[in-house]
């Protein structure tokens, strides 16, 4: 038997999915303004200018997409079949996406940047709304329901 998913499971998703994709362009984005993050970074610490290295923006940010896309894809696969253990899961990568943001922001980084955390954590709250919705925790309930019956067996 096939169930319905919910609104707030498909609707989960579509944002998860619109965060995979701000993550891609903030990416791309850090690499292509990557000389105003670092000056924007320096602006305030000159006497620190000569001595610290700027922080290494591309890197971070590249391998941060691909480990937030690679877990939001295989999450998202038990999350919609019903797995609270994935919602859990997406709950912890959303904390910890917040954080990364808010590490972000303590750079000082340019306006564009500022915008895209803005919409970030805006997305984070609507997937955290729509995750821990009464329609999906009935959802993910009947799920463990189904498969944790206790229905006697029919033997002889």
């Amino acid at each position: 038997m096939i169930r319905q998913q919910p609104q707030s499971v498909t609707n989960a998703v579509r944002v998860l999915l619109a965060q995979v994709a701000m993550s891609g362009l903030t990416a791309v984005l850090t690499v292509v303004f990557k000389d105003e993050l670092v000056d924007s970074w320096a602006s305030g610490r000159d006497e620190l200018s000569t001595t610290v290295q700027p922080p290494a923006f591309v890197p971070v940010a590249i391998v941060l997409f691909f480990v937030f896309a690679g877990l939001a894809g295989v999450l998202i696969a038990f999350f919609r079949e019903g797995h609270n253990w994935a919602r859990l899961s997406l709950t912890a990568l959303v904390a910890f996406m917040a954080v990364a943001t808010l590490a972000g922001l303590r750079t000082s980084p340019p306006t564009l940047f500022l915008v895209l955390s803005l919409v970030a954590v805006v997305l984070d709250a609507a997937l955290l709304y729509f995750m821990w919705h009464r329609d999906t925790s009935r959802y993910i309930r009947g799920a463990w329901l189904a498969t944790h019956s206790t229905e006697p067996s029919t033997r002889s």
